[in-house]
């Protein structure tokens, strides 16, 4: 088990594919970038795509599997020097991984002019956290139902711009993030910023602490 844990580093679902997605829904919606209710569109968009490609590229992970289990596992060895010594690769390895998400996440927001709300005193590893707690909530779940994984919930939540198919994922995820997300009132939206974001978003890359 100590030989797993030290192995069982949980990686974030595949960058490239959730750089492509970015790039071709902000290229498909680029006209949104104009107004403040586009961008929230916009974002909104984003979250529902990307939930649900982070959670199927987890869902159907080998590795993601085997992590899941050392989590649950653990609990089940006496108390000792075994256990706290599991327990301390684990940590090791989930703060890395909180780390990394907080950190693409803050990216994201931040290109699109969003900020924490300040009254919630929380931060992007905050967020990651819970986003995360909520992805792998859902996992376990449809790892015994798997009909939850293609569930699908024609609705038109928190500002989207028309009705679409939502999955549980991206109702949940996005559902948290925008409990804590708003646009930050000293970003000034002008053509130059537009065009600043529209060449950021092609040339995208998450970053890694």
């Amino acid at each position: 088990m100590t030989e797993l844990a030290k192995a069982a580093v949980p990686s974030a679902a595949d960058t490239d594919a959730i750089i492509g997605l970015i790039q071709h829904v902000v290229s498909e919606h680029r006209d949104r970038l104009g107004t403040a209710e586009g961008r929230h569109a916009l974002l909104v968009e984003l979250f529902r795509q990307a939930a649900l490609q982070d959670f199927q590229s987890l869902y159907g992970s080998a590795e993601w599997r085997t992590y899941l289990a050392l989590h649950a596992t653990f609990l089940s060895l006496a108390e000792g020097e075994l256990r706290q010594r599991i327990q301390e690769i684990l940590a090791r390895s989930e703060h890395g991984f909180i780390t990394r998400v907080a950190a693409a996440w803050q990216h994201i927001a931040e290109l699109f002019g969003y900020r924490l709300r300040p009254e919630l005193g929380s931060t992007f590893e905050t967020v990651a956290t819970l986003v995360s707690a909520t992805a792998r909530g859902l996992i376990l779940m449809a790892l015994s139902t798997p009909d939850l994984a293609g569930r699908r919930i024609p609705a038109r939540p928190f500002g989207a711009a028309a009705t679409e198919d939502w999955s549980l994922p991206a109702l949940g995820i996005a559902g948290t993030a925008l409990a804590f997300l708003e646009p930050d009132p000293e970003v000034s939206w002008d053509d130059d910023r537009i065009e600043a974001v529209r060449a950021a978003v092609n040339s995208l890359s998450m970053p890694r602490p």
